[in-house]
């Protein structure tokens, strides 16, 4: 206990979780906690070690904002990678009414955080099972939650990238390198960061909203979108413009752009596939607009 607390003091948390990962990897994890009664024989040790981490527990306080950063209600189905002794999906269920699933490839933590469940009473909302996390199907999650390195999180970041739009993901202290998150917060000492997954806008699209009483179609052009951040151009008759202020957030985007009027249009709105209604504002009127995409629509591109 008195190594842990001066390792934790000397370095911060991301540092002495790595440490300990580099312990694990050669098989030197000194056992730092005690153990303590209850839940059956087997009790887990703050930094034993695991497949690709070590084990060390999220801040309850932590747990709790990860989960409302995700805005996560009964409607949710939460995915723990990595669960550990399952406090974030008994948690999910617990407090927020969610169904929630926990991915642990030890056996032992898998029938420990079983039995907490259990004890908790939401084991029929709350389930923890062995498994790969690179190999579970993470298709069915509103929500996802992680507490893995930096390095596994680029590892996974593909297959978090092709999930629905929307989708929510959150870890605990470490970043999913180039990609931005969209918040981050701080509780129980420890920091949190939200992502959430972007439709994805680039393409060709014939855009379309009412000014002066007509209706205006022009082409827009997204040539790229680097994560939630799309790059294009509108076609104006004989002038071209950048969008501005270009964001994805989930399901929806928002750009705008100076028309022929030198009104500054801001458009709001939802991605379904290859349509996006939403309402456009300039020049004092509000009014609604949609855009059709012409033709495929390129990948999203990442950066290391």
């Amino acid at each position: 206990m008195n190594r842990l607390h001066t390792i934790s003091q000397a370095l911060p948390r991301r540092q002495w979780l790595r440490a300990a990962a580099g312990a694990a990897v050669l098989g030197t994890v000194p056992v730092w906690a005690q153990r303590s009664p209850g839940f059956g024989t087997y009790q887990p040790e703050p930094f034993q070690a695991g497949k690709d981490v070590v084990w060390v527990p999220t801040p309850d306080a932590l747990v709790t904002r990860m989960l409302q950063m995700a805005g996560v209600t009964r409607h949710d189905h939460v995915i723990d990678l990595g669960a550990g002794d399952g406090k974030i999906v008994i948690a999910a269920a617990r407090q927020f009414g969610a169904r929630a699933l926990g991915i642990e490839f030890n056996p032992e933590l898998v029938a420990h955080a079983q039995r907490r469940a259990r004890a908790a009473g939401v084991a029929d909302r709350a389930r923890i099972v062995q498994g790969d996390i690179f190999e579970a199907d993470l298709s069915a999650a509103s929500v996802i939650t992680l507490y893995l390195l930096t390095e596994l999180n680029l590892k996974l970041r593909p297959t978090l990238l092709r999930l629905k739009p929307g989708t929510r993901l959150v870890t605990h202290a470490f970043g999913m390198g180039t990609w931005q998150p969209d918040e981050h917060s701080r509780a129980g000492g420890a920091t949190a960061y939200l992502w959430l997954v972007p439709a994805n806008v680039g393409g060709h699209w014939r855009l379309s909203y009412p000014r002066d009483g007509q209706t205006v179609n022009v082409q827009m052009t997204v040539a790229r979108q680097v994560f939630q951040f799309p790059e294009g151009t509108v076609h104006l008759g004989a002038a071209e413009t950048s969008l501005r202020d270009a964001r994805v957030a989930g399901e929806r985007v928002r750009w705008a752009f100076t028309d022929t009027d030198g009104v500054v249009r801001q458009f709001s709105g939802r991605v379904d596939g290859a349509r996006i209604e939403g309402t456009v504002t300039g020049g004092g009127a509000s009014a609604r607009f949609s855009a059709e995409r012409q033709g495929e629509a390129p990948a999203i591109l990442v950066s290391a």
